[in-house]
């Protein structure tokens, strides 16, 4: 396998998974977060099932006591009756009290087990995210990415605690009160509970597998919802710029319009059976009441039989209805959380390889050895670049708009790798270097600096988390920031606002320098880092930049060739090829392609030529 591909799938990899859908997502589930191990979960995890059972123990035999009262009430001298039933009918009120504050005992002492799956699941599905490779962040909506994750993750809950406490209890519970019935009372009634089991697990599952394309639309519209919400706030200057409030309106409402008639249709499916369940049940419980008021009338039994009857089947039909609605939910949570493992699927387009070593310490050398690179359906990229950038010095790669100048930064970051040749650090390919500390080594100052919405000492320690405050203020001062931040009345905790919209493009790439300057990187990339700015905060950035790449290695792309005519070297590209190299003076001297730019943005001062 070439490096940078990805790993190698197997032919086991590639068989087909046959297993039930429901197995293969509780499979997923229990590998993505690892086992449930830690601080008292196995004992957690006993005890909640102990009481789970127990309460499910008790719901089907606590009627036998109350009906004990009942018939020792009807058969015998009321006076002397009385006392046995009150205390069989306390006897059977603590029963019930214990039943059901099993369950809730039960959830207090799983809910850390819980919280613990969602955030080990959470974390490692955001952390995956985080590693997958810039083509795929560029081709998703980061509102229908994050809504897929929150999907996800809320549906852990649900599903570990069906599948724990409602599955297989249910199940026990319905045996149980089938055969109580069947031996207390006669076969007859564990036939009828038996029959109305079984139809209505039936009819339940027939129309839920119905409903679920229903539910799958939900998703679909609600994931594009989010995506296009997110996209307009994010972008909502340029939605004020063109007055484009009610388009965007419009869009997102179209989008809801979507998610609401799939809601609807999904809610009246429910409804539909829920009305047939509900039917189901009364006929089932006519029915069990009709034989027991025959069994009454000729013998059998007496009157608290037939209140035993109806509890038990009251009590029938509540796992009964949960087993329904477990089923649905256990679907629908499947279908929530199936993107969510798409995402896991997804491989990075470039990896660090088994036996990636760290970069070794150096001066900064850079050296591009004839790469050839193209994006996915594009022809054009690069063509056999070759330069070297030396350490310590100032290198320029300028060229028109097209000829590769972004892509030599992406692949010195190896966001992606060359189709062949190599890029090297100090000798060092960077395929065979981890990630990290390649990406350790290299401070990008962007042409536009995004910043987190947090405060100002938070942006500028991104490059250094540990920094001291001294740090800090001398980064600032490094990029002319401080005295600006210590105008401010809130200081460094001063918030900056969503992207950093609260400063203006000046104050914003000084935070960018001063946070690539407090990183202290081998080599500081400058991506177009003034060309955004006007000619006086141009000029302040520039010599805070000057001061950042002072004794270090620095490449330049740069649209204003004013800014780089001072590089100790300048590579210019065309089509993806290196066409000239050399210094300001020499490539003037040369009247080639560079001479060409730099003459007519002398004659317009005001064009970008170099684009």
């Amino acid at each position: 396998m070439a490096r940078g591909e990805g790993k190698v799938v197997s032919k086991a990899e590639l068989a087909v998974d046959v297993s039930p859908p429901l197995l293969r997502t509780v499979g997923q589930l229990m590998s993505l977060i690892g086992g449930l191990r830690g601080p008292g979960y196995r004992l957690r995890l006993s005890a909640a099932f102990v009481l789970t059972l127990l309460g499910k123990v008790l719901a089907v035999f606590s009627p036998l006591v109350l009906a004990d009262g009942i018939n020792a009430l009807s058969e015998g001298d009321a006076r002397g009756a009385l006392p046995v039933f009150i205390g069989l009918a306390g006897f059977w009120a603590a029963l019930r009290f214990a039943s059901t504050a099993g369950p809730q005992i039960r959830d207090a002492i799983f809910q850390p087990i819980s919280e613990e799956a969602q955030r080990r699941a959470g974390t490692r599905v955001f952390t995956h995210v985080h590693s997958l490779s810039v083509r795929f962040h560029q081709s998703k909506r980061t509102g229908a990415v994050y809504r897929t994750i929150e999907r996800g993750v809320r549906a852990i809950d649900f599903l570990l605690r069906f599948l724990a406490f409602n599955i297989a209890p249910t199940v026990i519970e319905l045996l149980l009160a089938a055969g109580v019935l069947g031996v207390m009372y006669g076969w007859q009634f564990s036939l009828i509970a038996g029959l109305t089991v079984v139809i209505y697990a039936w009819i339940t599952f027939g129309v839920t597998e119905w409903r679920l394309k229903h539910r799958r639309e939900m998703n679909e519209a609600d994931t594009e919802a989010a995506g296009r919400a997110v996209d307009s706030l994010l972008n909502f200057e340029t939605v004020k710029s063109f007055a484009a409030e009610d388009r965007e309106s419009e869009r997102y409402d179209r989008a809801l319009a979507s998610y609401a008639h799939a809601a609807v249709r999904s809610n009246t499916s429910l409804v539909m059976l829920n009305m047939l369940q509900t039917l189901l049940m009364n006929v089932g419980l006519v029915g069990m009441v009709l034989a027991a008021g025959y069994l009454v009338a000729s013998g059998p039994m007496g009157p608290g039989d037939i209140t035993a009857v109806i509890l038990i089947m009251t009590n029938l039909y509540a796992p009964l209805n949960i087993l329904g609605f477990a089923y649905r939910e256990i679907k629908q949570t499947s279908i929530d959380m199936e993107k969510m493992f798409v995402l896991l699927d997804e491989n990075p387009d470039v990896a660090d390889a088994p036996d990636a070593k760290s970069l070794k310490p150096g001066p900064g050398e850079v050296m591009f050895d004839n790469v050839n690179f193209s994006h996915e359906g594009r022809d054009q990229g690069l063509d056999r670049v070759a330069f070297i950038a030396p350490a310590g010095k100032t290198t320029a790669v300028v060229g028109p708009s097209g000829a590769g100048k972004s892509t030599i930064l992406k692949l010195l970051f190896r966001f992606y790798d060359p189709a062949s040749g190599a890029v090297r650090i100090d000798g060092q390919d960077l395929r065979e270097l981890t990630q990290a500390s390649l990406r350790g080594a290299l401070g990008l100052v962007p042409q536009d600096v995004v910043l987190f919405n947090d405060t100002l000492r938070y942006n500028i320690a991104y490059g250094r988390p540990d920094a001291t405050q001294a740090e800090l203020e001398d980064a600032a001062r490094g990029a002319q920031l401080l005295h600006f931040i210590e105008s401010l009345p809130q200081g460094w905790d001063t918030r900056v606002g969503e992207r950093g919209l609260k400063l203006s493009g000046g104050e914003k790439q000084r935070v960018g320098i001063a946070r690539v300057v407090l990183k202290e990187p081998r080599i500081l990339i400058l991506d177009e880092a003034t060309s955004s700015l006007d000619s006086g905060t141009e000029a302040e950035v520039q010599d805070a930049l000057e001061h950042a790449s002072r004794g270090r290695t620095t490449i330049v792309v740069a649209h204003r060739l004013s800014t780089i005519a001072n590089a100790d070297q300048i590579v210019v590209l065309d089509e993806g090829r290196v066409v000239e190299r050399g210094t300001h003076a020499a490539l003037i001297a040369k009247d080639g392609l560079y001479a060409g730019l730099w003459k007519r943005q002398a004659e317009e001062p005001e064009t970008v030529a170099a684009e």
